[in-house]
């Protein structure tokens, strides 16, 4: 790999990779990553979906092809995952853990170090902190197999290599922001919240290493 971004400063205008980028929360990073004058690489399935992409340059292709994931990372300063999956009672996930094995290897071979991905309140030691209703409903019923996929992207992202920070956002809406997001890594006083789409504080780390090899929860 890369020396760590401890070692070196990213370009004023930092070259970035977002995966996830016509979901909710990718297609806020996008737009405001571009306003902030980023070059910005998007890796799409399909092109049609990125009518509101405008400005990002696309690469057509799956987020669990090495192929298309090395086409996308090379030449990047940084990626953001914000790659997310429908709730699943029934059926087993393994998008979340299969892309982050095809990423990690991408970005060792391409060498690009700096990743921070989105995975949610429930993921690793913040289980257990969503709240009654959410852990005791939401959960079990809808999203458990989910969670199951997203520690195991966790656990992959941990185990490599690579400059990681992990974002997992309490429960997100589409409102607007109201101040400044509280970043927990002590849940022990924490029992659910909510937050409006993060991506500002996501962006900010690409040119940071306040979290870097940490899993902050972000919460109103």
């Amino acid at each position: 790999m890369t020396t760590s971004t401890t070692d070196k400063t990213l370009a004023a205008a930092p070259k970035i990779l977002v995966l996830g980028a016509t979901g909710p929360t990718g297609r806020h990073i996008v737009s405001q990553a571009l306003a902030r004058g980023y070059d910005v690489t998007v890796l799409l399935r399909s092109p049609d979906k990125a009518t509101d992409l405008m400005g990002a340059k696309i690469v057509v292709g799956d987020a669990r092809d090495e192929k298309a994931l090395r086409q996308a990372v090379k030449d990047r300063d940084a990626v953001i995952s914000a790659l997310g999956t429908p709730a699943s009672p029934f059926r087993e996930v393994t998008l979340l853990s299969t892309a982050a094995r095809a990423l990690v290897n991408s970005m060792k071979t391409e060498h690009v170090s700096r990743l921070v991905t989105i995975t949610g309140m429930g993921a690793g030691d913040s289980a257990g902190h969503g709240g009654f209703l959410f852990d005791n409903v939401i959960f079990p019923l809808l999203l458990r197999r989910v969670y199951v996929d997203k520690n195991r992207q966790e656990a992959i992202i941990k185990g490599s290599d690579v400059d990681w920070t992990i974002v997992r956002p309490a429960i997100l809406n589409n409102k607007p922001g109201r101040g400044t997001a509280r970043t927990l890594t002590d849940l022990g006083d924490f029992h659910g919240g909510s937050i409006s789409r993060v991506a500002k504080f996501t962006l900010d780390q690409v040119n940071s290493d306040a979290w870097l090899r940490k899993s902050p929860l972000i919460t109103w």
